[in-house]
């Protein structure tokens, strides 16, 4: 059955149980941890999405830019569908689930998505690097790294604020 909306007043029994560990007004209620895990659950779509982006463009010998634009539109595209997955497994409808995971991850895939394409445009041959050579996987690598510690504080400061990742938290069961 679908619910046509949750509200996380809702769930005030289940978010009681979590209270300080993934939802608060006051940033210091939001864990280091929590916004690690928060962005470690972004990062994951990104990064499959990305690299997918990164592999297909450069396998087909696209320019920068034509693969820089397919890596971007495929970790949104799996950065919103892991948050979906989960949302919709609560029985949310899905135009409902698309607006969770709008709130939910929009901020912290654009700032690992310019933070990642920003050092693969910058490091020296990462964009015209072939998949079979190490400078390709070291700078992806190093990007996704980079792009993963600089999105944390931006994740913390999100969910301990009622955004970012913590809109998402009413709807685990």
């Amino acid at each position: 059955m679908q619910h046509e909306a949750h509200a996380p007043h809702d769930h005030t029994g289940h978010q009681a149980h979590h209270t300080g560990h993934h939802t608060g007004t006051d940033t210091g209620k939001t864990t280091w941890s929590t916004a690690s895990r928060a962005t470690l659950h972004c990062l994951s779509g990104c990064a499959i999405g990305e690299v997918l982006g990164m592999v297909v463009g450069t396998a087909l010998g696209w320019s920068a830019i034509p693969t820089m634009t397919l890596a971007i539109v495929l970790a949104f595209a799996f950065g919103y569908a892991l948050t979906l997955r989960g949302v919709l497994s609560a029985g949310v409808a899905f135009r409902v689930a698309f607006k969770v995971a709008l709130a939910a991850d929009t901020l912290s895939i654009t700032v690992m998505e310019i933070v990642d394409n920003g050092i693969m445009t910058l490091w020296p041959g990462a964009m015209d690097a072939h998949l079979d050579e190490p400078l390709f996987w070291t700078a992806l690598a190093l990007s996704l790294g980079v792009a993963f510690v600089l999105t944390v504080p931006v994740n913390k400061w999100m969910i301990g604020r009622g955004k970012g990742h913590a809109v998402v938290h009413p709807y685990h069961h």
